[in-house]
């Protein structure tokens, strides 16, 4: 039986755990196989701590670490990727930068503690573009993470190898991150469910931006259930993040168990023609979104005026980097690549009016997204303005035909969202004619996640793109641009 066990979702694999008839260790050994084998030709897992992790496995066999046992989202013994802009104590934590190439922390990141407290085993760090900046995984420590649905695309960014080390079967649940959308486009690209949560929903412990919304800790995985399960075992108040609070008394994994369909549901392409979407990614989703009409929901054209959003969220981005790397690129600029160079120098140039128009904006954003909420209960837009592309680029060469202005213009159907703090999941959706897969992005409301993956769940039982996971990566060719 162990031969298989990594073609088993979290949840199937948890349920085994809790009954003892697979052990915590059995599974590290199945993981630490199909790493092995998977590896070389995908880059997702490329720092391995499989000692530590059969010794955290030993430890629960023999009844300790397992305080956490009767809570929600206790993962019993089961292995999980953690990604590498996070630490975790005694395990090299490279941030993808040449400057932490040799980095190994003392003491783990506070969801990591979190994680393992619930019962979740560290095997490895994944790749993540150098400070988790870029729409594609590649960075000088580790190189390049490739797409295991066609070796030659990439696997988005910034949290590609988590979503990767879900698609392939090397693990069964990831850990991530998303400022403008890092769960959200890996997982379309990679056909695996990614969730932003609601800022504050998971810690972000040793962060130096403790009070700003941007930048989220947060779960993915092949299945909408296993979704909740992680996020149970992520969520709840941590005193190192003041804006963390507690858990809900319902947990989410129980939500997804008795799923409620949205009443209405509202399906934008690019927000009222203010986004640049490839002409086959925009039909794939459009008649997509409409199958929630199948559920029984009332699925109507619709979008929030989204204003002039996309240039405050450059402008936030930009002084969240200054408080990131302001200091490093004083002292290290020569190791530093240059996307992460321009959003930090955009910040130093631009005014303190500019932030101060930004923030406007983003209030009067919210606003008008919450009374967009009083109509519809969700919003469905494409996962990604592109499908995946060559993984040897930056970015995609082009956007329905234009060249792009800048890196994050990939991810600003994603980004978009990101203002409103409103939790947001990708979901796969199909794949494109050249055999890429295509995603939505379902929003729900603020700190609405218990609804928003109930809905997710559904679409996800009438569509069955899960069941296709996971797989063992293909080679293929990079297909024109569009």
């Amino acid at each position: 039986m162990s031969g298989e066990l990594w073609r088993l979702t979290a949840v199937e694999a948890v349920s085994l755990l809790k009954k003892k008839e697979v052990s915590p260790l059995e599974l590290v050994e199945v993981s630490a196989a199909r790493i092995a084998e998977i590896e070389p030709e995908v880059n997702a897992l490329p720092t391995l701590c499989l000692d530590r992790a059969r010794d955290h496995a030993r430890r629960l066999m023999a009844g300790q670490g397992g305080e956490a046992a009767a809570e929600a989202g206790w993962l019993a013994g089961l292995p999980v990727s953690i990604k590498d802009l996070t630490d975790v104590a005694g395990v090299r934590t490279t941030y993808g930068s040449p400057l932490f190439a040799n980095h190994v922390p003392a003491k783990s990141h506070p969801v990591v503690e979190r994680i393992e407290r619930k019962g979740g085993i560290v095997m490895g760090k994944s790749n993540t573009p150098e400070f988790g900046a870029g729409g594609s995984t590649f960075n000088e420590v580790f190189g390049r993470t490739r797409n295991p649905w066609n070796t030659s695309l990439t696997c988005g960014g910034s949290t590609g190898g988590g979503a990767v080390s879900l698609a392939t079967g090397e693990v069964w649940l990831a850990h991530g991150t998303d400022h403008g959308g890092s769960l959200r486009r890996p997982g379309t690209y990679c056909s695996v469910v990614g969730l932003r949560p609601s800022p504050g929903r998971v810690t972000r412990g040793t962060v130096n931006n403790l009070w700003s919304s941007l930048s989220v800790q947060g779960p993915m995985a092949r299945t909408v259930g296993d979704l909740a399960l992680a996020l149970d075992a992520m969520a709840g108040h941590c005193l190192h993040d003041p804006m963390t609070f507690d858990a809900p008394a319902l947990s989410f994994s129980a939500a997804v168990a008795r799923p409620t369909a949205p009443r209405r549901v509202a399906f934008t392409a690019d927000y009222d023609g203010r986004m640049a979407i490839d002409h086959d990614i925009r039909e794939i989703c459009t008649r997509m979104a409409r199958r929630f009409e199948e559920l029984g929901c009332i699925v109507e054209e619709a979008s929030p005026d989204i204003g002039a959003i996309d240039e405050a969220f450059l402008n936030l981005r930009s002084q969240a980097f200054v408080v990131d790397r302001e200091l490093q690129l004083n002292e290290h600029r020569d190791k530093i690549k240059p996307d992460i160079i321009w959003n930090t120098e955009r910040g130093l140039q631009q005014s303190p009016s500019a932030i101060a128009w930004a923030e406007r904006e983003r209030a009067a954003f919210y606003r008008r997204v919450v009374e967009f909420f009083q109509t519809y209960d969700l919003l469905v837009t494409p996962g990604s303005p592109t499908a995946a592309f060559d993984v040897m680029l930056r970015h995609p060469e082009t956007i329905a035909g234009k060249k792009p202005e800048n890196y994050m213009a990939g991810s600003t159907v994603n980004s978009v969202i990101t203002l409103t703090s409103c939790p947001a999941i990708a979901v796969p959706c199909g794949f494109d004619r050249h055999g890429r897969p295509v995603g939505l992005q379902l929003v729900g409301r603020p700190r609405g996640e218990a609804a928003l993956l109930q809905a997710a769940a559904l679409y996800e039982q009438l569509v069955g793109l899960d069941r296709l996971l996971p797989i063992d990566p293909r080679p293929g060719t990079v297909p024109p641009s569009s």
